[in-house]
């Protein structure tokens, strides 16, 4: 399935030659440039080629740098790696706390200022929150860097864009979620024995409300990465994000494919880690597989 998406995302919306070439080039030019890109073929054939190629880790050559496609694509994993663990770190430590905190005390001020916050965070737009981060934070003050790659002046900036609309969702459902858990009996009986609050929220209700928590936050690592697109760009972050959106404007077919299809497998990748997750968040829940087995 990622393979056709992948094969087709470019048959799709037009000719891939003239992406390429543009729409003003000669029909000679296109011929030939269709001719050495094998796209003359019927498509069947074009995309058993396509699959083989893809198996052997072979997206062809970049047409704007003139090497292989993919390893210019997993050049950049790190700086996005990077970038992307830095902001999950800040979603974690400051949005399941916030989240707790609101939680303990509905309806007082903490918790009206943590929806603020975190209504504000979910509703905000990535590329008009990185740039007045730039003109305020990095211009006017010249606390950070506007944009390039390396220690904490370069990355606080794009991380904290990438992380503050999550930070503001997970906030919202660890509060729900902390919320549903403190009201249950075990939470009144473990009170009644005198733990104590600390134990009583961070070893028993956050855990067992950790099962949404880390939903969400898996698909907060795939937002990350679909996000990192457009905050790689603005902020001149030399990652994943910022490679797609050069391969767009180069109309560089090969590299766009490669780029799409690592950015897919990762995406794939995090999903399966959350849902093998879940059983040792509650060892109550069992696969499919093993269900049947029993």
């Amino acid at each position: 399935m990622l393979l056709c998406v992948v094969f087709l995302g470019f048959r799709v919306i037009g000719d891939p030659v003239r992406i390429v070439l543009g729409w003003e080039a000669s029909e000679q030019r296109v011929q030939q440039l269709r001719k050495n890109l094998q796209l003359d073929d019927p498509l069947p054939v074009q995309f058993a080629r396509f699959a083989g190629s893809v198996v052997r880790g072979d997206f062809g050559d970049s047409f704007w740098q003139r090497k292989p496609s993919l390893p210019l694509v997993l050049d950049r994993l790190p700086a996005t790696f990077y970038l992307s663990g830095v902001a999950f770190g800040l979603v974690i430590l400051l949005a399941v706390p916030l989240g707790a905190i609101a939680a303990l005390r509905p309806r007082s001020l903490a918790d009206r200022v943590i929806n603020v916050v975190a209504l504000a965070g979910v509703s905000i737009v990535q590329f008009w929150l990185a740039l007045m981060f730039i003109l305020i934070v990095a211009v006017q003050a010249g606390w950070l860097r506007t944009s390039g790659y390396g220690g904490y002046q370069f990355v606080i900036l794009p991380a904290l864009t990438l992380a503050y609309p999550l930070i503001g969702h997970i906030s919202q459902i660890t509060r729900s979620a902390m919320l549903d858990e403190l009201s249950k009996p075990y939470i009144k009986a473990a009170r009644a024995k005198g733990l104590s609050e600390t134990r009583i929220v961070f070893t028993h209700a956050l855990k067992n409300a950790a099962i949404p928590i880390v939903t969400v936050g898996g698909n907060a690592l795939t937002s990350l990465l679909n996000g990192a697109i457009v905050v790689e760009f603005v902020f001149g972050w030399p990652g994943i994000g910022q490679l797609t959106i050069q391969a767009f404007q180069q109309r560089d077919l090969p590299l766009v494919e490669a780029t799409v299809f690592v950015i897919a497998v990762m995406i794939i990748v995090t999903n399966l880690l959350v849902d093998l997750s879940y059983t040792y968040l509650n060892p109550r829940i069992r696969f499919q597989g093993s269900s049947d087995e029993a």
